[in-house]
């Protein structure tokens, strides 16, 4: 899974480099991807994921990681940030039965 955000599945995208001659060449825009180490509150550990720098902002904006998997779709998630979004789901039920 190189070069793919794994919270939002921004990817790479092509186009072309035009020259002032109006000449198209192939070219690939990459994501501004970083690995990180991601807390999660409610499972009280981290996780290393490789995001966009986009998707940290919107980490920070949204709340935390918990805050963000409980919004995203499925299908723009990578297998292991689903994997991460099921755990969270489980331990929010096992949380509430608890408390009731």
């Amino acid at each position: 899974m190189a070069r793919r955000c794994e919270l939002t599945g921004k990817d790479v995208q092509v186009g072309h480099n035009v020259s002032h001659a109006n000449n198209k060449t192939k070219r690939r825009f990459l994501p501004n991807l970083f690995e990180v180490s991601v807390p999660s509150e409610t499972l009280g550990k981290s996780f290393n994921l490789k995001i966009a720098a986009n998707a940290l902002r919107t980490l920070d904006h949204v709340g935390g990681l918990d805050a963000f998997l409980t919004k995203a779709r499925d299908a723009a998630l990578s297998p292991a940030a689903r994997r991460i979004k099921r755990e969270l789901a489980k331990a929010k039920k096992a949380a509430e039965a608890k408390a009731a």
